[in-house]
């Protein structure tokens, strides 16, 4: 019996860091070995499975710090099967819907509200998180604006009244009235006079821009005060290229990994003639991120993948040799001493680009003769040069010149695996985590425990636990207005998790 329960228990934790591997890795999206479609069969899959044996967990997940996309996924799959949730959790299960539901990027959490119309969940549970949402929106009149199909799909499926002139303006036509709020005004000024739409979102005035046959380069010029750092940044290179037109861009404001992703797109003389700007710039967006997640490290050294795969998908170009170079930065800013090995030497990482097969042990082998105290292996897993020489590197390396594991290693991967239901791992004595961005590493670092399998499911359990509890006390503590502005921040197309 006892037996049978450790390996009931033991399935559990495997399933479950499956799972938060998955949800730190998987978008949906086509990466450079798998096709779309499979990515989202898979990941469905993965989530209907864990939602029917771990509901608790499932929900509890929320708080693992999981990329965006497969947050909305269990927000979703937890409201529509919400008669399933114990009396016990239901409180918990609801806090945790409405904190990540808070902490969705706007975009995202409208479009999760949009799809509970689609699917037809209008439950009394799912109408209160969506009104509390809506209640806590900065401005909801740029929201009206912004996300005015979603909004108005929202309301009316909760049957929701907003107060002041919002609900006539979702509901009975924008050109029936003259407003008194000044952006709602805005907005319908700016169908008939071109000077009103530049008061507007970006996105917004586009579409009227083209109305009023206003040219590209004019428009783009007169709304770049009007523009977020998220915008900035996804329009910079069609606007210099197409537009002639070069927009400002705040670097410090950029995140790490979308800063690195940037720095890749640049044409390989622009980068090295701002080389001292980017590198200054990467440092500065890797000390803010260890100001919100500090990991200090001793000897640290990092083997990162700049094979042909980590060129991406059209979906998501360069993205994981843009969480390779991010995480470069990262340990290094977080290590006391930091050494880079490359599949593809370089000497300035800022110049590289995504080239040849993937030789992950060689590099390795050079990391591990440094004798650090840990090693941080950031690929896609695809060891093919030669094929799985890194499970043996490492089986070599565990059981005749460190047995007693005074070197840690540890295996981030960017890209989910969907025939695997995982990321490709590296062998079986190398634990392998998701990552979506570098930014995640501060996290997955702390759960490769479990993907070790050395820790028990009673300390995953315990894990999940405290992080729900931080996310909630957080949650009740941070619900000061946000600049609507600054709200509305938009994640590229080409690059959305989520």
């Amino acid at each position: 019996m006892d037996a049978v329960l450790a390996r009931a228990e033991q399935v559990a934790r495997e399933d479950l860091v499956m799972f938060v591997n998955a949800c730190f890795s998987c978008t949906g999206q086509r990466e450079f070995y798998n096709d779309a479609r499979g990515q989202a069969v898979s990941i469905e899959f993965l989530h209907a499975y864990i939602l029917g044996n771990y509901r608790r967990l499932y929900a509890r997940t929320l708080a693992a710090g999981i990329n965006h996309f497969n947050q909305a996924q269990i927000i979703l799959n937890l409201l529509a099967t919400g008669k399933q949730t114990l009396a016990g959790d239901r409180r918990e299960e609801g806090a945790l819907i409405a904190a990540a539901l808070r902490g969705l990027p706007p975009q995202r959490a409208f479009r999760v509200l949009e799809v509970l119309r689609e699917r037809r969940i209008n439950n009394r549970r799912t109408r209160a998180i969506v009104q509390e949402y809506l209640e806590g929106r900065p401005d909801l009149g740029f929201d009206a604006i912004k996300y005015r199909a979603k909004l108005r799909a929202a309301v009316a499926h909760g049957h929701l009244k907003l107060e002041g002139e919002l609900n006539p303006f979702l509901f009975h036509g924008w050109r029936k009235r003259v407003y008194t709020t000044p952006l709602l005004e805005k907005f319908r000024q700016a169908h008939y006079d071109e000077s009103a739409l530049f008061e507007l979102p970006f996105t917004v005035a586009e579409g009227l821009a083209v109305k009023h046959g206003i040219p590209r380069d004019v428009f783009l010029t007169r709304i770049e005060p009007r523009l977020t750092a998220a915008e900035r940044l996804r329009l910079q290179g069609a606007a210099a290229r197409e537009d002639g037109v070069t927009l400002a861009l705040e670097l410090g404001r950029v995140p790490l990994t979308k800063l690195a992703l940037y720095v890749l797109s640049l044409k390989a003389e622009v980068r090295r003639e701002r080389r001292a700007e980017l590198h200054a710039a990467l440092e500065q967006a890797a000390a803010r991120t260890l100001r919100r997640a500090s990991v200090p490290l001793g000897r640290v050294a990092a083997v990162l993948d700049n094979s042909f795969s980590a060129s991406g998908s059209t979906e998501k170009r360069r993205r994981p040799l843009g969480v390779a170079l991010a995480a470069h930065y990262l340990l290094a800013a977080s290590a006391r001493e930091y050494r880079a090995f490359w599949t593809n030497p370089v000497e300035d990482p800022l110049l590289m680009g995504a080239r040849g097969q993937t030789d992950l042990a060689t590099p390795l082998l050079d990391a591990l003769d440094w004798m650090p105290h840990l090693v941080v292996v950031v690929s896609d897993g695809y060891d093919n040069d030669p094929p799985n020489a890194v499970a043996e590197v490492t089986r070599v390396f565990r059981t005749k010149l460190d047995p007693a594991r005074r070197t840690s290693i540890v295996h981030a991967n960017p890209v989910f695996a969907s025939e695997l239901h995982a990321p490709r791992g590296l062998g079986t004595l190398v634990p392998t985590v998701g990552v979506r961005d570098a930014e995640d590493l501060p996290t997955v670092l702390g759960f490769a425990r479990f993907a070790e399998g050395a820790a028990p499911l009673s300390e995953l359990e315990d894990y999940l636990a405290a992080r729900v509890r931080r996310l909630l006390e957080r949650g009740q503590r941070s619900q000061a207005p946000v600049a609507p502005q600054e709200a509305a921040e938009e994640t590229p197309a080409a690059e959305e998790e989520e």
